[in-house]
């Protein structure tokens, strides 16, 4: 278990239960229920996330603390049920989405918590008749569908990396551009994309470019170009946050094929992000 929070666990006592993978429109609804001594207990798993681990708690006004998937999928009822008495001895209320369950083999429903506390159940959330759910979004990304799943999570989908050395070619013969090692975050569907870039906590207009280089090392990148200006990064990290979708990744038959391809990705970027 590892928590964000200043306060007490002693004090807590309602708390909202789930994954919260996003931070999304629908999870929202189960914080706007938890009282003024209210936290989010958020049931991690591995893998590729909208938000891996503390970064989830940016978007929430609330404590969170974490627990491992792994530790608690085995309790039976009850054993859940005394884990949560233990870990929060003052804890009256629950809140739960419509599709919670837990327990070994997810035997356990919200109506079986009962027995133990007060439990407050959130009705599916659907935006324009989409049902609001990470699993949802998660699709959505992988399918390049950017802005539907800004939509949904109500804000745009974000990831954070580690800056490092390129190749050395986009400065020199493209455009120069910042090269990104991505952990932990689910990237979007390769591709070229308008974004947002944050640097040295400045936000800035970049067009931002996932996927094989085809063209030139044929390797792996994930690289933004901030646009009109030169940033030489200081922090060790940076954020991308994405707007809109371009296009498809393509392979061309020459630098200057791939430069004048760029200079209309940058074209159209900065006409989407006008509207931003």
């Amino acid at each position: 278990m590892s928590n964000t929070s200043s306060i007490s666990k002693s004090k807590i006592t309602s708390l909202a239960i789930g994954g919260f993978d996003g931070i999304h429109k629908a999870h929202q609804e189960l914080i706007k229920r938890l009282d003024e001594n209210g936290t989010l207990m958020i049931v991690s798993k591995y893998g590729s996330n909208l938000t891996p681990k503390e970064y989830r708690c940016r978007f929430v006004d609330r404590s969170c603390f974490f627990y491992d998937l792994e530790k608690i999928k085995d309790f039976n009822c009850k054993e859940f049920a005394d884990f949560l008495k233990e870990e929060f001895p003052a804890l009256k209320k629950i809140v739960v989405g419509y599709d919670f369950r837990y327990g070994k083999d997810r035997s356990c429903s919200p109506q079986d918590l009962k027995k133990y506390f007060r439990v407050e159940v959130v009705n599916e959330y659907k935006l324009e008749g989409v049902s609001v759910h990470s699993g949802v979004i998660r699709e959505l990304l992988k399918n390049g569908d950017i802005k539907k799943a800004n939509k949904l999570l109500c804000r745009f989908y974000s990831i954070e990396g580690k800056v490092v050395h390129g190749q050395g070619i986009g400065g020199k013969e493209l455009i120069p551009t910042l090269n990104v090692v991505v952990k932990d975050f689910l990237l979007p569907k390769n591709g070229v994309y308008a974004t947002k870039t944050k640097v040295d906590e400045k936000l800035y207009n970049s067009v931002t470019f996932i996927g094989i280089r085809e063209t030139t090392d044929g390797e792996f990148s994930v690289e933004t170009h901030i646009l009109d200006r030169y940033i030489e990064c200081k922090s060790e990290t940076l954020e991308i946050l994405f707007v809109d979708r371009i296009r498809d990744n393509q392979k061309f038959s020459s630098l200057d094929e791939l430069r004048t391809a760029i200079e209309k990705d940058i074209k159209r970027a900065k006409e989407i992000l006008d509207e931003y």
